[in-house]
Order: C-alpha cells, then structure tokens, then sequence
C-alpha cells in the first residue's frame, strides 16, 4: 500500500494504474474509520482493480471551530484499517496541500444549488459548499474513476451527484448501504462522542424511520403524518434534541404532500444528542438498503433514490 501526500503522487499513481487498463476506485473519507468505512472500500476492491482512499478532514466544510478541533484524527489506525481492507493507494494530503492560501479561504470554491439548499444546508450554512469544493478537488486529482459514498449521508450523496452531472466530470459515483450497530444506530464517526446515555439515547433516530416506514407500510399517505410519527419517536428520550424529521422526494429532496409511490421516498432526520449532531435516513420502504455491522459491503444496493 502507497501512502502519499500530494496530489501529483497521487495523481502520477492512479494515472498508471489506468495507463495498463486498471479501473480505479475511490473512496473519500474524513478518517476515523470504521464498519461503514470499510464497507465502502470492500465495494471498491470487489469492483475496480485499484483501489484509493483519501484520508482529509476539510476544514471547509465546519462553520464552527470547535466542531473541527473534537473530530477525531485516528491516522496511525486508519492506515491499518486502510491495508487490511485492500486499498492500494491512501492519499493523506495536509491542509497546505489541498488549500495552498490557508487560513485563508480559497478564492475558488463549489457551490451546487437545489439539493443542498434545505436540511443540512439550512442547518449548517457553506457545509455543502465545503464538501463540493474538496470533492471536486479529489476528483479532480483522482481522474476518471468510479467514487463509493454511503448513503447515510443521503444530501451529501445527493450533492455529490449533481455535482458531477452538471459539470461533467468523468466520475461514476456509487451509493453504498448504511452499516447500522446492532441497535439500528448508524455507523458515524462522531460516535465516538456519545457518553454511554448518550450511545443509548441515539438510537431513537433509527427507531424514528421505523415509525415513519411503519406509518406509510400501515397505509399512511401524508408526508406531514409520516413527519409527525417520527418527531414523536424522537420525542421519546429527554438526551435527544430534533433539527428535523421529514420525507422527502428522494430526487430533489423537497418535502412531500402525498406519498403516491413509496419507493421514491426518502426520510430524513437530524438531532443533537447531547454535544454531538447526528443524521440518519432510509428508504420508506422496509429492509431499503441497510447493512449490519461487519456485512460485506459488496451486496448490491437496491436502488430507491431517483437522484440527477
């Protein structure tokens, strides 16, 4: 496994894997990896001869300065989660060489509008900005190659296809199961935060889509019902603070009125639980797209977002 830090060495690797026929995946992430992560390059290694991972925590994309300076930096580790699971190339750039005016901002950024205007766009004003900007940076270092990305992570999954169908770009982006714990909590980084009543009061957000998927499964058809259902659940733990609980059209992730076809159904939810702000979603309908921790993630996914 290669490890390297800028982005002509890792540009000059993937540009030879691809000049003898190799296709190329890649994964980005932010480190501090785990299940979900894995997941993500286990898919790559099954569909592409090489596989990278970029290793870069983005200062862009966090409006809050605390936020950035608690996410965890686990690099030792996650160089050996990267080569037990097969990546072939990790790119660990600093920040120096992904944002040569820094702390200045960038004089050139990304913004993709439509899907990132509502939700976690609201909530977390230049987040998606953020994202756009170092994803067109990766796959502008990567070069043609397919990208993994979790669905748990819907928006920004959402975000990152349009980005590449309105510019163009040579990138086949693939949309991988959530990897859930054994109680339904989503795999996330920012876990690790969670104090043991915290770890448990988190659950309810997973326990909120399945009131809304029990809710449209028992026959309900307004998005505003199916809402509700899942703010009562999340209501439930005293720990657990909403942002929002909502269905969406899982294409232009705008609120439904009447659910006339489930599949294109999308929920979303975002809560603070005690100083750590968590996401989930899934499908409306039921067994989605969902994997438990430590399955192989290269089952198909079957497809229910209807996305660029």
């Amino acid at each position: 496994m290669d490890v390297v830090e800028t982005a002509a060495a890792c540009r000059d690797a993937l540009d030879r894997a691809r000049a003898t026929g190799r296709a190329v995946g890649l994964v980005p992430t932010m480190g501090a990896l785990h299940d979900g992560h894995t997941s993500l390059v286990a898919r790559a290694r099954a569909e592409c001869e090489v596989v990278a991972v970029s290793i870069f925590v983005n200062p862009l994309q966090f409006g809050d300065p605390d936020d950035i300076a608690r996410y965890p930096r686990t690099l030792e580790r996650d160089l050996l989660v990267c080569a037990e699971a097969g990546a072939d190339v990790v790119f660990v750039p600093p920040v120096s060489e992904m944002y040569p005016s820094w702390p200045a901002p960038p004089a050139t950024t990304v913004s993709v509008g439509g899907v990132s205007d509502r939700w976690e766009g609201a909530s977390r004003p230049g987040h998606f900005d953020g994202v756009a900007t170092v994803v067109s940076k990766l796959f502008s270092i990567a070069g043609p190659c397919r990208a993994y990305f979790g669905l748990k992570d819907f928006q920004q999954l959402a975000v990152v296809r349009r980005l590449v169908l309105d510019l163009s770009l040579p990138i086949e982006v693939v949309g991988c199961p959530i990897v859930r714990e054994a109680d339904g909590l989503a795999l996330s980084s920012r876990n690790a935060r969670l104090s043991g009543g915290e770890r448990e009061a988190a659950s309810v957000l997973s326990g909120a889509l399945a009131a809304g998927r029990a809710a449209i499964a028992a026959g309900e058809r307004s998005g505003a019902a199916v809402a509700r259902a899942m703010g009562v659940a999340v209501a439930r733990d005293p720990l657990v603070r909403l942002d929002y609980a909502v269905a969406v059209d899982a294409g232009s992730l705008e609120e439904v009125g009447d659910i006339d076809d489930a599949g294109t159904v999308r929920l979303l939810v975002a809560a603070q639980v005690g100083p750590v702000r968590l996401i989930d979603n899934s499908g409306a309908l039921e067994g989605a797209d969902e994997t438990p921790a430590g399955a192989d993630g290269t089952e198909q996914v079957r497809q229910l977002e209807r996305i660029g």
